[in-house]
């Protein structure tokens, strides 16, 4: 029998993930190949470029105020990752981390969480021990093949260029703080 789909500006999802979203207090993010698309530019005086995505940073503040935590863990230390960051009202920042699980566990038991109530979205290696240990693992479309492969869901837009608005925008569809008749209510 096939599973019921639930339709989104994104595609069909399943049902199941659709009432999973529902839990979701927690989302975590990576950050290159995430926010970014995953590439950094070095300038001749060595200083960092990224680019980032306002539609992100909307999707973003629409969790925050609907009552979401986010964070942030990156295996890079950046002063433009904290400031953007911080803009967008993100608190939990952890940077220059190689043991993101870690981390997860931390947030887990600060926020009182299980599992069930945790998104976390990465696009390589590092990420998928959270993916794996996530209530809803997510890749982004241009994730690495193996980590799309950990997860339960995977975004129709690239990392940097809407994945983290996508991630946002069904959550705070299924938790009842976005409607997609005559336009989003956030």
């Amino acid at each position: 029998m096939p599973q019921a789909t639930i339709s989104t500006w994104y595609g069909d999802i399943s049902e199941s993930l659709f009432v999973s979203l529902q839990a979701i207090k927690l989302v975590i993010f990576d950050i290159d190949g995430v926010f970014s698309d995953g590439r950094i530019y070095l300038g001749n005086d060595g200083e960092e470029l990224k680019a980032f995505h306002t539609r992100d940073g909307f999707g973003v503040k629409a969790l925050l105020n609907s009552g979401v935590q986010v964070a942030v863990i990156t295996g890079r230390q950046s002063h433009i990752v904290e400031q953007r960051m911080r803009a967008l009202g993100v608190t939990e920042i952890y940077q220059g981390t190689t043991e993101k699980l870690a981390v997860y566990q931390k947030l887990a038991s600060k926020y009182d969480l299980t599992d069930a109530a945790i998104a976390s979205m990465g696009d390589d290696v590092p990420d998928v021990l959270m993916i794996q240990r996530a209530g809803i693992g997510v890749a982004t479309q241009d994730a690495h093949p193996w980590v799309q492969q950990q997860a339960d869901y995977i975004t129709s837009m690239r990392g940097g260029f809407g994945a983290v608005r996508e991630l946002s925008d069904l959550i705070l569809l299924s938790q009842g703080h976005l409607q997609l008749q005559g336009g989003a209510s956030v």
